[in-house]
């Protein structure tokens, strides 16, 4: 079932969202990798603000590569999650909400999903230029020094991505398979 979600991505949006369901997102999301992960974990260690506001808010993993001209943007395709596991339970605990990105998540991150009412969703690797058209605004935020991997805030319209990780922890990369297996019995 294809879903049409707005940030703010509040907990009352996250509890309709279902592992399996396709979404398109409209709205802001943030690009960070684990570079700007890190700086933002020393942050919150030292107990000083972050450069953005993570509240209700969803993080893609992703590196931008520059844009052409007459373009918003590169191509902007998903990093493999796991290289932000060590960061994310931070974050959500802190009120992000939502994660893009590739691949599977650490049990730590799940429980933090659940914990905290969370969701985690897939971008198709390997579509990053079709992914650069829903971008309708780009600009970097924060630690522009990381280059690709700085922090942007990203305007959206219709950015397709699958829910993975629902907030009661339904999982897609092992509901799937199942589901499959047993068809064919």
């Amino acid at each position: 079932m294809e879903k049409k979600i707005t940030t703010p991505l509040t907990k009352e949006k996250i509890k309709e969202l279902k592992a399996g369901d396709s979404v398109l997102i409209t709205g802001t999301i943030y690009t960070a990798r684990d570079a700007a992960h890190k700086r933002l974990i020393e942050l919150l260690d030292k107990g000083e603000k972050l450069p953005i506001d993570i509240e209700d808010s969803i993080v893609y993993y992703a590196g931008p590569t520059p844009e052409k001209p007459g373009q918003v943007i590169g191509s902007v395709g998903p990093t493999t999650s796991y290289r932000m596991d060590s960061y994310s339970p931070r974050l959500i605990e802190k009120g992000l909400r939502g994660m893009i990105g590739k691949g599977l998540r650490n049990a730590e991150v799940i429980e933090s999903i659940k914990n905290n009412k969370g969701v985690y969703f897939a971008a198709i690797g390997g579509a990053a230029a079709l992914i650069g058209k829903s971008v309708v605004k780009s600009e970097i935020v924060a630690y522009e020094d990381l280059g690709a991997e700085a922090i942007r805030k990203l305007e959206v319209v219709d950015f397709p991505a699958i829910v993975v990780i629902d907030c009661e922890g339904n999982n897609l990369y092992e509901i799937g398979p199942n589901q499959y297996l047993y068809s064919l019995k």
